[in-house]
């Protein structure tokens, strides 16, 4: 870990915190690459496609599913040196809780969109998340070299769908590294710089942790007030423990020490913190000894989907116990119980943000930790009424009650919005019609691209709809669900 000595710390107007927020393959992760390169952070020979996504698996599916923090520097067109720090986010219907936990963090956001796609699902679901966040939007129309690019077209998406003006978007071929210096200037000139005071008490707060063999918990912070240093008693004000600092540090783009981290930063704090559940995502740090009023946290998100995990092995399940509860630090948007099976032996039921974050968390606990693992089929949760006037809440099959028990079945449904080029419109309604959905609306945002929305039993999108939705459209369909 190399250190930055006696870097000084720089004035609060000149930091500005940012995020990307795009559908799923616009072509953010390649955006960060180049701004990444365009500052000198990383040099073309340590360069590597999706540089911020640490993760293998994020590489091998091209996609971002945690959320990285990278300091830069830019020298701007007034000559004067910035801190930029970069908050990379997942773009993935299932990943919305990280967006909103990074987006936490920021001042601003750019907001990428392809030139040949136009405005998709998830990108107005990330927008809402920002303008929830009061994020100063910048619009970037990416892939402005491909022949079927219409930026033109774009905008008035942009402006029509999201009510966003275009006027000043920028034009950029991330790919080819056209128009990264505009978008460098627009986050200096257009995004606020962060608010808070440098001598009040310590607050920051907890947007991400992880476990490090040798550091034990590490948190991710946003400093909003005073600064954090090594050797400074520290406290959750969740729990109210007390640690003492060992490490303060950024990533820049590697874990660098730094000798302390100020109200408007972002960095990582390791306090040789042993227990995972003592370092909650959403909590606020402070000194030991101040008692200031704890920033908002985060809103406990409901897993949607559950599965039971087991080990092939039934000696692995203390593991197994082991990873699932290092992995939840990092990861809290899964929920997990212990539960045994006739057939299984004891394993946990797990519920997860939706299908792709189930595939996720199942693979990191088989690569990080090196396990063998068997995932029940998913499942939905379901509300009975029984005879003798009680409500039950059954998620696990197993668990369902004889059958001349129950009143009434109240099963989950879901509002999707699917946003469709025209000539798939007719598939798309055959196959909601075929999940047992109910239409509500079908608007024509322009007059090429449709919004179905339709009300449908989640049980039946577990299984197989988002397959047969991208197989139907040729991948030109978007989802996204409330």
């Amino acid at each position: 870990m190399s250190k930055v000595k006696g870097e000084k710390s720089i004035p609060q107007e000149r930091i500005r915190n940012f995020s990307i927020i795009a559908h799923i393959d616009h072509g953010k992760s390649t955006l960060a690459d180049r701004v990444l390169e365009c500052t000198g952070t990383v040099s073309q020979r340590e360069m590597r496609d999706q540089y911020l996504d640490k993760l293998d698996l994020e590489r091998e599916r091209g996609i971002t599913i945690k959320a990285q923090a990278v300091r830069l520097y830019y020298q701007a067109e007034d000559g004067v040196v910035y801190q930029l720090n970069l908050i990379d986010t997942p773009g993935h219907v299932d990943f919305t809780y990280e967006v909103s936990r990074a987006l936490s963090a920021c001042e601003g956001a750019l907001l990428v969109v392809d030139a040949s796609q136009g405005v998709e699902a998830q990108t107005l679901a990330n927008v809402y998340l920002a303008l929830e966040n009061n994020l100063e939007i910048i619009p970037v129309i990416n892939k402005i070299d491909l022949p079927q690019a219409d930026p033109e077209k774009t905008k008035k998406e942009i402006e029509e769908i999201i009510g966003l003006p275009a006027d000043d978007a920028l034009l950029v071929s991330a790919k080819l590294g056209i128009g990264i210096e505009d978008v460098l200037e627009a986050i200096v000139k257009r995004i606020p710089p962060p608010k808070g005071n440098r001598s009040a008490p310590l607050r920051a707060l907890v947007f991400d942790s992880w476990y490090d063999p040798y550091l034990g918990v590490v948190v991710l912070v946003r400093v909003v007030d005073g600064m954090v240093y090594p050797g400074q008693k520290i406290k959750f004000m969740s729990t109210g423990k007390t640690f003492e600092v060992a490490k303060v540090g950024v990533f820049a783009p590697e874990a660098t020490s730094v000798d302390c981290l100020v109200a408007g930063e972002v960095g990582f704090i390791a306090a040789g913190i042993k227990e995972i559940r003592d370092a909650r995502i959403g909590d606020t740090i402070t000194e030991a000894n101040a008692n200031p009023d704890p920033l908002p946290g985060f809103k406990e998100i409901k897993p949607v989907v559950f599965a039971g995990i087991f080990p092939v092995d039934s000696d692995d399940f203390e593991a197994l116990k082991d990873a699932i509860q290092k992995l939840w630090l990092n990861d809290p948007a899964f929920t997990y119980e212990m539960e045994t099976s006739n057939a299984l032996g004891f394993g946990f039921r797990c519920g997860f943000q939706g299908l792709l974050h189930m595939e996720i968390v199942q693979e990191r606990l088989e690569r990080e930790f090196n396990l063998n693992l068997i995932t029940t089929a998913p499942s939905v949760k379901y509300k009975l009424k029984l005879r003798n006037n009680k409500e039950l809440e059954i998620e696990n099959p197993a668990n369902w009650p004889d059958q001349g028990q129950i009143l009434e079945v109240y099963e989950p449904y879901i509002r999707a919005e699917i946003y469709t080029p025209k000539e798939y419109l007719g598939q798309l309604i055959t196959l909601c019609e075929e999940k047992r959905g109910i239409q509500k609306e079908i608007k024509f945002i322009t007059p090429e691209r449709v919004v179905l929305v339709y009300e449908l039993p989640f049980s039946e999108v577990v299984l197989d709809f988002y397959d047969k939705l991208k197989s139907y459209s040729r991948g030109y369909a978007s989802l996204d669900y409330q």
